[in-house]
C-alpha cells in the first residue's frame, strides 16, 4: 500500500516530474539512437520510450477497475487477479508486440503530446479523488509487473506509473544519459 502520508499533491508532483523528465529524454536522444537496442529489453529506445508513456495510459484503465472492484468483496478482485496471473504469458506477448506496433504511431514526434494529454487527464482525475476513494483498493496480478503488489489502493495505482517509468528509464541506451 502507499505510504500514509502520500497526498494528492505528492502524486500530482510525480506526474509533473515525469512530464519534464520525459521531454528532457526526447531532447537527449540523438538521431542515431532511436533505433538502438535498450539494456535488458527487446525494445529499441523509441519503443521503450513509448512503453514508458503507455504505463501512464494503462493507469487510466486501472483506475476504473479499482473504483469498481474496490466496492466489491475482496474475494472478487482476488479471483480476478488470480485469473489474470494465469494469463501472464499471453499478456507478456501482447505487451511486447503491442508496444512495437503502437510505437510506430506514437513515435518520437507524437509521444510527448500523448503523454501530456494522459498526464493532464490523470491530474484532473486526481483532483476529484477523496481521501476515502484513495484508500479503496483491489488485488492485482503480481506476475504482470514487478511493481504490482497483491493489494493496491487507488493512491498506489496513481503512484505506480512513476515506478514503472523510473525502472525503464534506466534501461534506455542514450549516450547523454551516461
Amino acid at each position: 500500500m502507499s505510504e500514509p502520508d502520500t497526498t494528492p499533491e505528492d502524486l500530482s508532483a510525480d506526474l509533473d516530474r515525469a512530464r519534464s523528465d520525459f521531454y528532457e529524454l526526447l531532447t537527449l536522444a540523438g538521431a542515431d539512437e532511436w533505433e538502438k537496442p535498450t539494456t535488458g529489453t527487446r525494445w529499441t529506445n523509441e519503443q521503450l520510450l513509448f512503453h514508458m508513456v503507455f504505463g501512464y495510459m494503462v493507469v487510466q484503465r486501472l483506475l476504473v477497475l479499482v473504483r469498481l472492484f474496490g466496492r466489491l468483496p475482496q474475494r472478487v478482485s482476488r479471483a480476478f487477479a488470480r485469473t489474470l496471473n494465469g494469463a501472464t504469458r499471453p499478456f507478456d506477448t501482447v505487451n511486447f508486440h503491442g508496444t512495437n506496433l503502437a510505437a510506430r504511431f506514437f513515435n518520437r514526434k507524437r509521444m510527448g503530446h500523448k503523454l501530456d494529454r494522459v498526464l493532464a487527464a490523470l491530474q484532473r482525475s486526481l483532483c476529484r479523488e477523496t481521501a476515502e476513494s484513495l484508500r479503496r483498493g483491489m488485488h492485482f496480478p503480481t506476475r504482470w509487473d514487478p511493481y504490482f503488489r497483491d493489494y493496491m489502493t487507488l493512491a498506489d495505482v496513481y503512484a505506480y506509473p512513476g515506478k514503472h517509468y523510473d525502472h525503464h528509464r534506466q534501461q534506455l541506451s542514450l549516450a547523454k544519459l551516461r
